[in-house]
């Protein structure tokens, strides 16, 4: 049964309702037009997304997420771009980045974009330009990393394929400067669904920094159901940023695949404080020998706020490390989940991996499920995770109050220093300022 009484539909039925409630009108241009090999894979994608069942709560991995109001919702896709004013943009850009691209709604915006202090070496384009000027990188790596045969949100989202953000870095270029991805849900008079699509190939030796960012523009629901690819070659480094911020009457699904190669480093950061609910599947392969993955997380909710975060470390060759750190703080009657799986294959040995998961809980009917996983089928393998879940420390608060704080501000204040652990892994100072701003307003300090 759904949260309004309503049962969940069958899954035979429900991919069906998902397709038309979920945007069934077509963009007038895609960007799969006259690519013959994109034609018949987005083809094959549609087809697949209606035979893929819904996830319901009956699957383990959907357990505490019911999607049923999300498919109950009729949305439209955004055909054009969608004329805004332009200052709108401007509390969003990030003053450290070398280029931004911005798409509202799922479709590219140029006249917001900019791309002036890119290195030479590294493009970042659409989905058309990238095919006309790397077609060989881009089909090696499209709907290669995430799962459009097993995963019903990877299928609908190729089937929906409108444009695709695409970032290449050639062979041995750095940047300290990040790389702005911003997806925006723009104020429509009507629920509007989009399906951003991310595409990131850092060759061999390639050192980027990338915001990928999620927001509204307005009040209005919207559905966004988001795919990112990532793949980091040998030697490279990819240091990834990830914001969803959508306003509270909105629904976020995201699944982040990243292939990491030979002594390749991938580092994540994903904030997640809005939407009413909210779903990051993040899966990391790591393929090459010598690979390293660090993952941290950071979910702030409250009031009825739904937020669930799938993640996968798989180890599949030996020698590599993985480290993750995910938080989750719960007010009001909002519920967290958190499933860490970290899966070591056969063959995989001198295996380094290690596991937190921590959760505060500032209000009686919060909640928060946490389940971190281990699957080791190698034995020479160093592996560890823990999980906590609880209220403020009352030593930590005790030391504040006896210090002259008020009760409610060591409470505050020790809310944000949770919290602020994450958000200071970012390797984007004016981006820190403003999610610990953020932080800040929600903890009740500003």
């Amino acid at each position: 049964m759904s949260d309004a009484g309503i049962p969940t539909p069958e899954p035979a039925v429900a991919a069906t309702v998902a397709l038309n409630a979920l945007g069934t009108i077509a963009p007038v241009q895609s960007a799969s037009a006259g690519v013959p090999w994109l034609e018949a894979l987005v083809a094959g994608a549609r087809e697949r997304a209606t035979q893929l069942p819904v996830p319901t709560p009956r699957e383990e991995a959907w357990r505490f997420t019911d999607l049923a109001p999300l498919a109950r919702q009729g949305f439209a896709a955004q055909r054009a771009p969608v004329d805004l004013d332009p200052a709108a943009l401007a509390p969003l850009v990030i003053e450290e980045a070398a280029a931004r691209l911005v798409f509202v709604d799922g479709v590219l915006v140029p006249g917001w974009s900019s791309l002036a202090g890119l290195p030479a070496g590294m493009r970042l384009t659409g989905l058309r330009d990238a095919l006309t000027d790397s077609g060989d990188a881009v089909r090696a790596h499209f709907a290669q990393h995430a799962s459009v045969e097993r995963e019903f949100f990877s299928a609908l989202n190729t089937a929906r394929l409108a444009d695709c953000a695409t970032l290449i870095a050639g062979r041995g270029v750095c940047t300290a400067a990040p790389v702005h991805l911003l997806f925006l849900a723009s104020r429509q008079s009507v629920p509007v669904t989009g399906s951003p699509r991310l595409l990131v190939i850092a060759e061999p030796g390639a050192e980027v920094v990338l915001i990928e960012e999620y927001a509204s523009l307005g009040e209005t629901m919207a559905f966004t159901n988001a795919l990112a690819e990532i793949s980091v070659g040998a030697g490279a480094s990819v240091r990834h940023v990830r914001v969803q911020r959508e306003n509270a009457a909105s629904y976020h699904v995201g699944r982040c695949a990243v292939s990491v190669g030979r002594d390749g480093r991938y580092s994540s950061v994903s904030v997640d404080t809005g939407a009413r609910l909210s779903r990051l599947d993040l899966e990391v392969h790591l393929a090459g020998g010598g690979a390293r993955a660090t993952l941290d997380g950071l979910a702030m909710i409250g009031s009825r706020q739904h937020s669930d975060t799938h993640t996968l470390l798989e180890h599949a060759v030996p020698d590599a490390v993985s480290r993750q750190l995910h938080k989750c703080v719960c007010d009001g009657g909002s519920h967290a989940v958190f499933n860490g799986r970290i899966v070591v294959r056969p063959g995989a040995q001198r295996t380094d991996s290690a596991q937190r998961s921590r959760a505060l809980l500032l209000s009686p009917r919060a909640q928060v499920n946490a389940k971190p996983q281990l699957e080791i089928f190698a034995d020479d393998v160093k592996a560890a995770h823990g999980a906590t879940v609880g209220r403020i420390d009352d030593e930590e608060l005790f030391y504040l109050v006896s210090r002259g704080l008020p009760m409610a501000q060591a409470r505050k204040l020790l809310t944000y220093a949770f919290a602020a652990e994450v958000i200071e892994r970012i390797p984007v100072r004016s981006l820190v300022r403003r999610l610990a701003a953020q932080v800040m307003a929600q903890a009740g300090l500003s």
